[in-house]
């Protein structure tokens, strides 16, 4: 039997459990969404989590560019 409490009509959440935050491009390395959209999340519309939804595809060109590593220390 099931509960219709507990039965919600949202977006679910981006979130894959990979969360860090990358330090240039300030979004998490898993999901894209920004600090203050992780902590809003519970509280935005459904509208709002589409936006948000529809947004997050195009922030992976964000953390694809390499930081430079041992090769841009050593200026070569």
């Amino acid at each position: 039997m099931t509960d219709d409490v507990w039965k919600r009509n949202e977006i679910d959440s981006p979130c894959i459990k990979i969360c860090s935050v990358h330090p240039e491009a300030r979004i998490c390395i898993g999901c894209h969404r920004t600090i203050d959209e992780i902590a809003g999340w519970s509280r935005m519309t459904p509208e709002r989590r589409r936006e948000v939804m529809a947004e997050l595809p195009g922030r992976s060109s964000l953390l694809r560019q390499r930081r430079g590593g041992r090769a841009a220390r050593l200026g070569g």
